[in-house]
């Protein structure tokens, strides 16, 4: 992002020099010393400098309107907070510690005004939160709005957490609650008006969490033997670690922790077991621990519930144990942007 000249309000908004302008206002000129980050925007690029005995985590996200967000439902400043927080969960998932990202952003005229100050106060928020700068990037005029964000991320060497490391017996568990995000989702897809964004049922849709705090303690202690992020439900998240381990699975359906909702409020298109295996966007880790150390692993972490959901197996099938007993084959009925709208 190169260095613009300062323009007046009313003149925002009218070309790339004001989207710019607003990028440099707004965003995130955080002081992080911890960032790595020598030279930002204002130049042709970004420079970094990594830490000494420590390995880069590169990951890159879209974030793309039809795909994940509607335009007229979702908060600008969501849109903003959550482009980050998908990407900074992949660091998260490998026990590392975020240190600034790249934003690349596609909008319309019409959207470089007002939303683009909700949407970058949003941004300025996670950036904050998750305690990763803005580096740089590119934006550009396009009639949906389009965003990519890569970030750049740090782990001791050698102490990345993969996905390919779960053996025949370790347990499978899951941090958090399953399926709120997905509940968020279907209530603002049914609302005919844009959502009250502290509505509580929405918040973990509008403003998830990375798991950050708990991925690293686990990887400093070496629990997990193999662990990822759920963004695509757990019917799609699981089958990819066991692809790359070699294994397989056995969940057990009432040990899922899920949303409650109401009896009176159940229905075929509200269910809190099937939100809970097939709902997206929960952005909870998904983690293996040998039996040997199970004994070491809290239920809770900073008042995260922990939960053994079930176990590593040898067969490489996928099964799902229901509460009487009986198992049957998991389908993979996730998140696939080639397969099912938002």
């Amino acid at each position: 992002m190169k260095k613009t000249k300062r323009l007046s309000r009313k003149r925002r908004g009218l070309g790339e020099t004001g989207v710019l302008e607003r990028i440099e206002e707004i965003a995130p000129r955080i002081e992080i010393p911890s960032s790595g980050v020598r030279l930002g925007i204002g130049d042709d690029a970004a420079v970094f400098r990594g830490t000494p005995s420590c390995d880069q985590i590169l990951t890159c996200d879209w974030f793309l309107e039809g795909s994940h967000f509607l335009r007229d439902k979702h908060p600008a400043d969501a849109v903003g907070w959550k482009c980050l927080a998908r990407a900074v969960s992949d660091v998260a998932a490998m026990g590392g510690v975020p240190r600034c990202f790249l934003l690349s952003l596609a909008l319309p005229a019409t959207h470089t005004g007002v939303w683009l100050d909700q949407f970058l106060g949003g941004l300025r928020r996670a950036a904050k939160r998750f305690g990763c700068a803005l580096a740089g990037g590119d934006t550009t005029r396009n009639e949906n709005i389009l965003i990519n964000v890569t970030v750049v991320g740090e782990t001791r060497t050698g102490r990345a957490i993969l996905r390919c490391g779960a053996r025949p017996g370790d347990a499978l568990c899951v941090s958090g609650r399953l399926g709120e995000a997905e509940l968020g989702l279907r209530l603002i897809r049914n609302s005919k008006h844009r959502p009250k964004r502290h509505d509580p049922r929405l918040r973990k849709h509008l403003y998830p969490e990375p798991r950050l705090a708990l991925g690293r303690w686990l990887a400093e202690k070496r629990l997990p033997s193999a662990m990822m992020d759920l963004s695509d439900g757990l019917s799609t998240d699981l089958p990819r670690l066991c692809s790359l381990s070699g294994v397989g699975a056995r969940i057990a359906a009432g040990k899922i922790p899920t949303v409650p909702i109401p009896k009176r409020g159940r229905s075929p298109d509200n269910d809190p077991l099937e939100m809970g295996i097939d709902g997206g966007d929960d952005y909870e880790l998904l983690f293996t621990v040998p039996r040997k150390k199970w004994k070491h692993l809290p239920r809770s972490f900073h008042g995260l519930p922990i939960t053994a959901i079930g176990e590593i197996t040898e067969a490489r099938a996928l099964l799902l144990v229901e509460e009487a007993g009986r198992p049957r084959p998991l389908p993979n009925l996730g998140w696939d942007p080639f397969r099912k709208p938002l």
